[in-house]
């Protein structure tokens, strides 16, 4: 192998883990290091033989790696590591803030363009690969509805906006999709559904001593983005229940186009994902697309970018001649 790709982590924590696993799978990759604002002494990885650094020593390093892997949360850490670290290398992040991805588009566009870098955001699942799947629906089905369920599942960034409520020392949220809802859609009836009508957001938080309860249940039920547009459920429960009931992290989803082709010929496309796993696969998923990025450094092609300008050939390891004959 003439090459592999230097990768390096920033933040490491569940999908930093789950990064680090997937590269280990790829093996025109390597990991060079990961990068935390805990004391690195402290940060045990699963191969020791990575070396691990301070967050603030980043800058140092842009020389020796291909690709960073930003695993930071969306509503805090991204907005700001993301275009500040565009300046020094070529990014690959998950943010999933929907309604914020044009501002965090513009902002990381401007500073990867600045340096000559490459920054690939909102790669994941949802965004990223159900975003795919409804562009595909209504391109080919122009005439239609498309419709994304969420769950049975624990979002990942819907929990860390709920653990950075003050009073907050633990917690998760399930998104809960609504069988009536999908029912009807799968039966091609095309019903105009509400945010409320198709999923409802449940709880389950761990209260620090002296929290207000109603204080933090009024935070979450009322946070823009996440939970004021939901029925939102908030369980309050202690530390031994939390730590035996919810540390596992599955999730999955239905994106379903449900159109009419020809005169009126009623066709469905649909695609789900059922998770073991919500960030080792989603860590999959931003590992496939760091490969795309680094071969979009090397033909200039800079800025920043999404889902919908990474041709699918580059995610994949092989050649175009073996993708032809193996996959078409």
């Amino acid at each position: 192998m003439s090459h592999r790709i230097r990768v390096a982590i920033a933040g490491y924590g569940n999908l930093g883990r789950g990064v680090e696993a997937a590269l280990a799978q790829n093996p025109d990759m390597r990991l060079v290091g990961v990068f935390s604002r805990r004391d690195p002494v402290s940060v045990s990885l699963l191969d020791s033989s990575v070396p691990v650094y301070a967050m603030a020593d980043i800058e140092q390093y842009q020389d020796e790696v291909d690709v960073m892997i930003l695993c930071g949360g969306s509503k805090s850490d991204l907005p700001e590591q993301g275009p500040y670290l565009a300046q020094f290398f070529n990014t690959v992040d998950s943010f999933d803030t929907h309604a914020k991805v044009p501002e965090y588009y513009a902002a990381l566009d401007q500073s990867a363009r600045d340096a000559g870098r490459v920054a690939l955001l909102s790669v994941g699942w949802d965004p990223g690969l159900f975003s795919l799947n409804r562009l595909y629906g209504e391109a080919i089905l122009p005439e239609g509805e498309t419709y994304t369920f969420w769950g049975k599942g624990l979002s990942q960034g819907h929990s860390d906006a709920v653990r950075r409520v003050p009073g907050v020392q633990s917690a998760v949220q399930y998104t809960l999709p609504s069988e009536d809802a999908m029912a009807r859609v799968r039966n091609g009836e095309q019903p105009q559904l509400t945010t409320r009508e198709k999923h409802t957001r449940e709880c389950f938080v761990v209260l620090e001593d002296n929290a207000d309860a109603d204080a933090v249940r009024d935070s979450i039920v009322t946070m823009p983005d996440y939970f004021a547009d939901y029925d939102t459920v908030v369980h309050f429960i202690d530390q031994d229940t939390f730590n035996k009931e919810h540390s596992s992290m599955p999730h999955g989803g239905f994106v379903i186009r449900s159109g009419n082709s020809g005169i009126d010929t009623k066709q469905t496309i649909e695609y789900s994902l059922a998770l073991g796993s919500n960030p080792e696969f989603t860590a999959s998923v931003l590992v496939a697309y760091a490969r795309a990025v680094h071969r979009l450094a090397r033909l200039n092609d800079i800025g920043a970018k999404t889902v919908f300008d990474i041709a699918p050939g580059l995610l994949s390891p092989k050649s175009p001649a073996q993708l032809r004959k193996e996959l078409l």
